[in-house]
């Protein structure tokens, strides 16, 4: 295993800054029939926090003037806001204001020491909110059993249509031709079977079959797309937004980015990683990025559950 250059692979895996928050985009491919498919996730940074500095005035002009309580907002050293918040809520345990406080400059030392003790509970102050794409469903299920300090809103196959449908083609697949074509084949067979199960569905719906009616416009189309999403395979596309806080996506990264992790998962977790430490280097500035044997990436740290 080697070490890999962090920004390097953000911007050899179509990593990009430009709207100031981070993303990694990937390109749409198709079947020679037109199926849709994606060959690796996406992420999008789509919120992070944002700290309000100035506004602690009122509070630290409260206290005795020799304790220069008041000069903490003169700190030289910018930090980004989640950073900024977590390091306030640590300082506030310990009225740690004054001239003797562990300056921004220092923060790498100050989070370290946080990390060391265990102290994993100022990080749940700072959220970020990403929207992860070209991901299987077999991804989400797993995604979804990290409960605490995450929230999900993910994509209805019940109320989007078959018009949305796309599929996912696993790493491994990727790499060989034969596995390569058996997946085309399949999502190809699976959006014609997908196809012609709801123009029968509609069908049936239209000739009063009961257990396909509905009083509402909605819920007559939800029946049919309820009943048609039974023949598709793991491998269909699904979106979803999760919020998490700062010790959740640690360990969701620390987890799910382990070199023992399952290998789409894997994927997805080294690129939420990356954006996630593009966006505030310092929350997530103890971890490496490694090189597998099998060409796949890596994150470790040495302060694990936080």
């Amino acid at each position: 295993m080697s070490t890999i250059d962090i920004p390097a692979l953000f911007q050899q895996l179509n990593g990009s800054e430009d709207t100031g928050l981070a993303s990694i985009h990937t390109p749409v491919q198709h079947t020679p029939e037109g199926t849709p498919y994606l060959e690796a996730p996406g992420v999008v940074v789509l919120a992070r926090p944002q700290t309000n500095m100035a506004g602690l005035a009122g509070f630290l002009d409260g206290f005795d003037p020799a304790l220069q309580f008041p000069d903490y907002l003169n700190d030289p050293t910018p930090l980004p806001d989640g950073a900024q918040l977590c390091k306030i809520a640590g300082q506030v345990c310990y009225m740690s204001f004054g001239p003797k406080r562990s300056w921004n400059e220092k923060a790498e030392k100050y989070f370290n020491n946080l990390k060391s003790s265990g102290h994993g509970s100022v990080f749940e102050h700072a959220n970020f909110s990403l929207l992860f794409y070209g991901i299987s469903r077999s991804v989400t299920h797993e995604l979804i059993r990290h409960r605490a300090g995450f929230a999900y809103s993910q994509l209805s196959q019940r109320y989007v249509s078959g018009r949305s449908l796309r599929f996912v083609e696993r790493p491994e697949y990727r790499v060989d031709e034969q596995l390569h074509q058996f997946f085309l084949q399949r999502i190809d067979r699976a959006a014609h079977e997908y196809a012609a199960l709801t123009d029968r569905l509609l069908e049936m719906q239209h000739e009063g079959v009961e257990i396909l009616s509905a009083d509402a416009r909605t819920d007559l189309r939800k029946k049919v797309q309820q009943t048609a999403r039974s023949v598709l395979p793991n491998e269909t596309e699904t979106t979803v937004v999760v919020t998490g806080n700062t010790r959740a996506w640690r360990h969701f990264i620390e987890m799910r980015a382990n070199a023992h992790a399952e290998t789409e998962i894997r994927e997805l977790a080294v690129r939420a990683f990356l954006c996630l430490r593009l966006t505030d280097p310092v929350l997530f500035d103890d971890y490496e990025l490694e090189s597998l044997s099998d060409g796949t990436y890596a994150v470790k740290t040495d302060f694990h559950k936080i």
